[in-house]
C-alpha cells in the first residue's frame, strides 16, 4: 500500500533514493502515476494507458526476472508437475 509515514513520502519524493520496502516502492509507482495524471489530465484513454504501462512493466518484470529464477529454481529443487502436464 502507498500510504506510508509523511516524513519518508517526502524523503522519496526529493531525494534519489531506492526504496527499502514494498510499501514504500508503492507509494513512488502511485506518485509518479498522480504526477502524470496531474500534467495530462484525468481521462480514460490516460487511466487506461497508466494501466496499460503498468501491465506491460508487471509482464517485463515477469518474463526477464521471475520465470528465469522459477526455472532455476526448478534444475535446484525439482519440478512439481508431472511430465504428462507439459505435453
Amino acid at each position: 500500500m502507498p500510504y506510508i509515514k509523511q516524513e519518508m513520502r517526502e524523503q522519496l519524493k526529493n531525494e534519489p533514493i531506492v526504496p527499502s520496502n514494498e510499501g514504500e516502492m508503492n507509494f513512488v509507482i502511485t506518485d509518479l502515476l498522480d504526477d502524470y495524471l496531474s500534467a495530462y489530465g484525468l481521462n480514460y484513454a490516460n487511466v487506461n494507458a497508466l494501466v496499460g504501462v503498468l501491465e506491460c512493466a508487471k509482464l517485463e518484470l515477469y518474463r526477464r526476472i521471475a520465470a528465469p529464477y522459477e526455472d532455476e529454481k526448478i534444475q535446484e529443487n525439482g519440478d512439481v508437475y508431472t511430465d504428462n502436464m507439459r505435453q
